[in-house]
């Protein structure tokens, strides 16, 4: 029998009478048995010693849980306050937001990204992106403006009584309280009101005042304001008195005056005197300029 046979069969204590005989005989006997003999003297170490799987699973998690606590809770606080400033950053300091903005007596041309034109009239005001004004032609108007839209894509202008969508066209938007007109002097408008929504081509207008809504066609080639001039057909008086008031910067008081009277007329906006004279002599009403910047529009009683 091979020496390896013995030395499994005798591993496994599965020799014979004769076979332990030939096997003690062999010259590595000795050898063998001494490391058997040894080998019975080793055992694991009390410390690493463990009373069972659960303890040892709770002793793992629970103590890398305390470290693994005291790092994520700084990073989630780093985190927060890195998610805070990007939003800040996207939100407020990358967007470009423009504010034009009259006075009282004040009127402004100023020239969009896209090089279209607007003339802001007395106490109005525009806000829009710049940054995304290439892929979104739109502003935001107070008051009242004359667009020359350039050519490109639609042109939006948002107010708090509409909205006016153009692509390249002229018109002028007045946004005021209680007063929302839209005139278009060239190409086509879009305006949208609530449930009124018209399409206008160039002489139409569109106007929406104490509302109600009427339609109505002009000749002029461009607003008159922009020439310093006031124009109104069939507007009560109290409208026509806070356009005065805007282009001069001035406080009118009423004396036994019905200002829901409509007007149909102008004035001048570089003299008062004759500005008051074209308000109050077609309506039969006379005024007193008290001071610079206050007058008294009173009803006549003879």
């Amino acid at each position: 029998m091979m020496a390896d046979d013995l030395l499994k069969k005798w591993l496994n204590d599965e020799l014979t009478g004769a076979e332990k005989e030939a096997f003690s005989k062999q010259s590595d006997y000795a050898i063998n048995r001494n490391i058997i003999d040894k080998a019975q003297y080793f055992k694991a170490s009390e410390f690493s010693k463990v009373d069972s799987f659960e303890t040892f699973r709770k002793a793992y998690q629970n103590k890398p849980s305390e470290k693994r606590i005291t790092w994520i809770k700084p990073l989630l606080r780093v985190a927060a306050v890195l998610l805070i400033s990007f939003s800040l950053y996207f939100t407020v300091f990358n967007k470009n937001t423009i504010e034009e903005q009259t006075l009282l007596s004040e009127k402004t041309t100023l020239s969009l990204p896209d090089l279209s034109q607007v003339t802001l009239n007395a106490d109005s005001k525009i806000t829009y992106d710049a940054n995304n004004w290439d892929s979104k032609r739109s502003l935001n108007l107070e008051g009242e403006a004359y667009f020359k839209v350039a050519k490109g894509k639609t042109f939006d202008v948002h107010t708090n009584n509409g909205v006016v969508t153009v692509v390249g066209t002229e018109f002028n938007v007045k946004a005021r309280k209680n007063y929302f007109e839209v005139v278009c002097y060239e190409g086509i408008v879009k305006v949208v009101s609530g449930t009124v929504i018209r399409q206008l081509t160039a002489g139409q207008t569109y106007r929406i005042l104490n509302n109600t809504f009427s339609e109505d066609t002009i000749r002029d080639i461009v607003p008159q304001w922009t020439i310093n001039k006031s124009r109104f057909k069939r507007i009560p008086i109290a409208e026509v008195i806070e356009e005065l008031e805007r282009q001069y910067n001035i406080k009118v008081d009423f004396s036994n005056v019905d200002t829901t009277r409509l007007f149909s007329g102008g004035f001048v906006h570089n003299n008062l005197e004759n500005a008051l004279i074209s308000i109050t002599k077609p309506m039969n009403l006379a005024f007193e300029i008290s001071s610079s910047n206050q007058v008294l529009i009173n009803g006549k009683t003879n």
